[in-house]
């Protein structure tokens, strides 16, 4: 079937286009033009933007999360810890009632290293459901346990992780300092060295999990092309801010989460009727709590940070870190946090428009997905139809009408207005 989505503005993933029509053909974008073709269906959406489907650089995920973040009109999840890897999604890949996902499997870290620590000694993460839990789905893969202690171990572990279908590379670089927990067992420099150099040679981008400013060092001196989260340890310097720019590598700021390690709560976002009507006893009970480990930590310096590094032309990624609903992890919601993000990168300084290509077009280029976005002719027609205009109001964002995964409509959005599903 061929759809023309009629809007008064078009975010193409760069620039506001303004009034166009968007023509949807089996899950694709067949054209972007000014009039509407003869012999199609209409969706005409006065007062609205569309925009590509977001995507969040940084999760922990499953099916439950997937389709949460879909009502959000997150398209795309990028799972930085996970099973979600490349031959065992094709229950994810075929379903459009779910985001998509790319995953890095495991992380390299020591024996008793991150993340080990945040969890309860009695904590049992499979709940029943996951990886090798009652009613488990039949790998394709194995789950390669990503423990290294040498260089050797780590060349060893990114080349079993590669053959097993991870789509990136990530590393924890991390002494547990931000967690409340210092001292822990952290990759030393000739190991994430060796790492990440096998990982280059293989073709695979590399991302590495760094909350202090040190961890960030030796994460550049290593070569890495990202870094899942922004330092929050101390204030930036003009020489961090030179090198992330200079070594061209990606940020993946989660502020929400540096937030959240504070102890500030997402009770604000959590009372938005726009969120509220889509959470859970649960995910709002998640959502209203938060990590709090680093409470000594200033909010303001982790968005001075964002904004220098935009201002030196670093690429900034809209991330979250969000995962399970239990408090421990709290502060965080699948879907709704990004919209949180978009608004924390508006109060560092960022414009609109750059903070919402930092959720589209330049996430998906720093990672590879040719085929999403952008709102582009020969693209998937991952799409987002918000009330409003985002581009200069970012909150607009929450005013999610409608959401498309590969050109199928998702069903069950909530109208804020009407309290009805939306047709």
């Amino acid at each position: 079937m061929r759809t023309a989505i009629v809007a008064d503005r078009v975010f193409d993933g760069t620039k506001n286009l303004g009034r166009k029509v968007v023509v949807v053909v089996d899950g694709l974008i067949d054209a972007v033009t000014d009039r509407v073709p003869e012999g199609v269906g209409i969706v005409e959406a006065p007062g609205t933007t569309l925009l590509p489907g977001l995507i969040d650089a940084h999760v922990h995920t499953d099916v439950s999360g997937l389709r949460m973040a879909l009502q959000f009109g997150v398209t795309t999840e990028l799972e930085m810890q996970g099973v979600n890897t490349a031959r065992d999604r094709d229950h994810i890949m075929q379903d459009d009632a779910l985001a998509d996902v790319r995953s890095a499997g495991f992380g390299l870290t020591p024996p008793g290293g991150h993340p080990e620590e945040l969890f309860p000694k009695d904590f049992n993460p499979q709940r029943g459901k996951g990886p090798g839990g009652p009613g488990a789905r039949v790998r394709v893969d194995p789950i390669v346990r990503a423990k290294v202690t040498s260089p050797q171990e780590a060349v060893s572990v990114v080349q079993k992780l590669a053959g097993a279908g991870s789509d990136y590379i990530k590393f924890m670089v991390d002494d547990g300092t931000v967690e409340g927990h210092p001292g822990l067992p952290m990759l030393d420099q000739a190991t994430l060295n060796a790492g990440v150099a096998e990982a280059r040679r293989l073709g695979m981008t590399t991302i590495a999990h760094a909350l202090t400013l040190d961890a960030t060092r030796m994460s550049i001196e290593a070569g890495i092309d990202g870094l899942a989260h922004l330092f929050m340890d101390r204030p930036h310097t003009p020489e961090i801010v030179n090198a992330i720019a200079q070594s061209e590598t990606f940020v993946v700021a989660c502020v929400v989460l540096n937030a959240s390690m504070m102890g500030i709560t997402g009770a604000a976002l959590a009372d938005d009727p726009r969120v509220s009507s889509k959470l859970s006893k649960e995910w709002d009970e998640t959502l209203r709590s938060s990590f709090n480990h680093f409470p000594q930590g200033r909010l303001q310096d982790v968005l001075n940070t964002v904004r220098a590094l935009d201002e030196a032309g670093v690429d900034l990624l809209i991330g979250t870190d969000v995962s399970q609903p239990l408090p421990f992890l709290g502060g965080l919601a699948h879907g709704a946090s990004v919209h949180q993000e978009l608004q924390q990168f508006v109060d560092a300084g960022l414009t609109p428009i750059k903070a919402l290509s930092a959720a589209t077009a330049v996430t998906a280029r720093r990672f590879g997905l040719t085929d999403r976005g952008s709102i582009e002719v020969g693209q998937r027609a991952d799409l987002l139809l918000v009330d409003g205009d985002p581009t200069s109001t970012i909150s607009d964002t929450l005013n999610v009408r409608d959401v498309w995964r590969r050109g199928t409509r998702a069903e069950h959005l909530v109208s804020v207005n009407e309290g009805l599903p939306l047709s």
